[in-house]
């Protein structure tokens, strides 16, 4: 009975009632505008940012680990993390596909089949805009992927699914960028329409055709039509206007609007940039100086993936290993070194910096690094110009003992 309530609910919840890259209802468009999955990732920015964000997460190793000693260990679910998630994809494709579904649409769903043990054997993603998730009037939390054929559903209970949202105003549905940002996204649309029409109606020599007399409608037309053949559209810039019959040309210069159309543009990069987190110069815009990107790079990491990557540490942890197995403090974890590498010289840097201080060994480096461990590369140094303020006076005292203990006679 509850289920049928709430497969009730979901065939009411049709698509277009729902806010997707698909569903284009509520996405308050501009006049004669209709913004959907195509038409969006169209918008450059839009592209560029889901592609930066996606491809950043797709990249980065994930791994089981003990929690307590930060050692990797020997687990199953390693396999699905780094060699094949399912038999249809890679480690990359599959991130990238489940983070793309959760930026575009709110929501990355990913079923976890398992064998008599509880033991998961794949990692499958659902389609996000055809999954629904619903409370049960226990209090149960379900989910219900809508089959492509009309009245077949399957029914999936919390645990079986790993549910990544983005932004959430409940807890338990996402809310994709787009929704946030369809204002942006539908003024970046109408200046491509616009820009469009610009170059392709709009060419070098422009302005108004002034003749002696009074034409009718039909001649007005043809002059028209064959001056825009002649003139009209990027290919026919600055061609020479030939006129006659008393023909008078004048030119009519830019409008602010048009003179202000690349600042304007400027301006919805930034603003998408801003909803997606990512810096301008991975948008290949701004115009930064390398120590700036850098900074913005590191905030990149720190401030937009860090976050994404905890989520899906958290839930993974909680969903693709047993409760006993959380029990002796394994968990999954990504590795984001390689996004916080930088350049050779910052590395380097970084490097002798934590060597010194005993924080690195190292075998420790070169794994970062991804080299092969060296006989003896285990063995951690630390200088003795920083001590215990507590060992000082005797580390003093014996530093200037004379050699072989003593006064000399």
């Amino acid at each position: 009975m509850i289920f049928n309530r709430a497969l009730n609910r979901i065939r009411n919840e049709t698509p277009g009632k729902i806010l997707t890259l698909r569903s284009t209802d509520g996405w308050g468009t501009l006049p004669g505008q209709a913004v959907n999955q195509t038409n969006a990732m169209k918008v450059s920015t839009v592209n560029r940012c889901v592609e930066v964000i996606s491809d950043s997460i797709a990249k980065l190793p994930m791994f089981v680990m003990n929690g307590e000693t930060k050692e990797r260990v020997n687990h199953r679910v390693n396999y699905l993390l780094s060699v094949r998630p399912n038999s249809k994809m890679t480690p990359f494709v599959f991130k990238k596909l489940i983070e793309t579904y959760r930026l575009l649409w709110g929501n990355a769903y990913i079923w976890l089949p398992c064998d008599s043990r509880g033991r998961v054997t794949e990692l499958i993603p659902l389609p996000a805009d055809y999954t629904v998730p619903y409370v049960d009037d226990d209090g149960a939390l379900w989910y219900v992927p809508r089959h492509p054929r009309p009245g077949e559903y399957t029914k999936f209970h919390n645990e079986e699914i790993i549910h990544l949202k983005g932004y959430s105003a409940d807890g338990l549905t996402g809310v994709s960028v787009l929704s946030r940002a369809a204002e942006v996204i539908n003024t970046g649309k109408a200046q491509q329409t616009y820009e469009n029409k610009f170059y392709t109606q709009n060419g070098r020599p422009s302005g108004v055709l002034a003749v002696e007399g009074q034409l009718n409608k039909e001649a007005k037309d043809k002059i028209r039509e064959e001056w825009h053949q002649i003139h009209g559209g990027a290919d026919n810039y600055g061609k020479i206007a030939v006129l006659d019959f008393g023909m008078q040309y004048q030119q009519i210069g830019m409008s602010q609007k048009d003179a202000q159309f690349v600042e304007s543009k400027t301006v919805g990069v930034e603003d998408m940039c801003r909803f997606f987190g990512v810096p301008l110069h991975k948008a290949f815009a701004g115009k930064q100086s390398y120590n700036s990107n850098e900074q913005n790079a590191i905030e990149y990491v720190t401030g937009t993936l860090h976050p994404i990557v905890v989520q899906y540490e958290q839930e993974f942890t909680y969903k693709a290993l047993l409760n006993s197995e959380i029990a002796r403090s394994l968990e999954v974890k990504a590795n984001m070194a390689a996004e916080m590498r930088g350049d050779d010289k910052s590395r380097a840097e970084f490097y002798k910096a934590m060597r010194e201080i005993g924080a690195f060994s190292v075998n420790d480096i070169r794994e970062l690094e991804d080299r092969p461990k060296v006989a003896g590369g285990e063995t951690h140094y630390a200088s003795l110009n920083y001590v215990p303020l507590e060992d000082f006076r005797e580390l003093s005292k014996n530093r200037n003992q004379p050699v072989g203990g003593g006064d000399d006679d």
